[in-house]
């Protein structure tokens, strides 16, 4: 990667196989968490469900609670606190009524404070080859607004899994001063192979930005299996560090000299031109808003 330059640091991935308990969830984390933090990691980012992989309705609620009175959240930021770090939890699922949840990303700093909260806007509602078929629009209600926050090293960019498919959301968060993007996720395996590294590379390359995709693997408690390969991707888009389908840990070293760099030799950022579409099925433009700290 070159010269490591004087705003470098290390990112952390941690890769996971989350199952039924949120407390189980919460140790295995931790364990993980720290591992990353003695080996070197300034910023470690968990995976999407980091507390619970669960669809079936009764249990998932049964299980998860508000934001406020979340264990997992508070002992997650009290580790922050105690590591010095900056925790991504890449997202809790957060009850919000008896009926719905939150696939909520929380950034917290070295302070224990959290610094940034961004609910999952695309919910995944597919039916995929074999009768494998997801309804997350069910459960949880989808955010409507765009996430960045201020990183000591540059401003990170918030999305959640899915969102990985709408590249108009990628855009947003670049031309809006990131130079990383968070892609915490819990890809089917099916869809993994076919699309996981591709996608990240092209979020990565359109945008001139480093990727951290933490994610979960394997075969789960309620039968789920999850493809794996956590990723970090730098803004050419060359994989730098990459797990396998276990959970651990993964490691690499970001320059944010990087993104200039990348930037300054296809400076796509800035000969974006904004266009209408015209036609008779022609439909108005989804419109992004992005919020963050100063």
């Amino acid at each position: 990667m070159g010269v490591r330059s004087d705003l470098s640091f290390t990112a952390g991935l941690v890769q996971m196989r989350s199952g039924l308990a949120p407390k189980g969830n919460l140790d295995a984390a931790a364990r993980l968490i720290v591992e990353a933090c003695e080996r070197g990691a300034d910023y470690v980012l968990t995976p999407e469900m980091t507390n619970i992989l669960e669809v079936k309705r009764e249990r998932l609620f049964a299980a998860i609670m508000p934001e406020e009175s979340d264990a997992s959240l508070a002992a997650l930021r009290e580790l922050a606190r105690r590591l010095r770090i900056f925790l991504h939890i890449g997202s809790l699922a957060i009850k919000l009524s008896p009926e719905k949840a939150a696939n909520r990303s929380f950034l917290i700093d070295r302070d224990g404070e959290i610094i940034a909260r961004y609910d999952k806007i695309h919910m995944f509602d597919v039916d995929l080859a074999g009768g494998e078929s997801y309804r997350e629009s069910r459960n949880y209600r989808p955010g409507d607004m765009a996430v960045t926050a201020a990183l000591p090293w540059g401003r990170l960019g918030l999305t959640v899994c899915y969102d990985l498919r709408f590249p108009a959301l990628y855009r947003a968060l670049a031309e809006a001063g990131s130079s990383f993007i968070a892609i915490p996720s819990a890809f089917t395996r099916q869809t993994g192979e076919a699309h996981w590294h591709v996608l990240n590379r092209a979020r990565a390359i359109e945008n001139g930005c480093f990727v951290f995709a933490a994610a979960q693997g394997g075969r789960h408690e309620n039968g789920r299996e999850t493809f794996g390969h956590s990723l970090i991707v730098d803004p050419w888009g060359r994989i730098i560090a990459e797990a396998a389908a276990e959970p651990g840990v993964v490691l690499a070293t970001i320059d944010p000299a990087l993104v200039t760099a990348a930037r300054a030799k296809v400076p796509s950022l800035e000969h974006g031109r904004r266009f209408e579409v015209v036609g008779p099925s022609a439909a108005p433009a989804h419109l992004h808003v992005v919020r963050g700290p100063a």
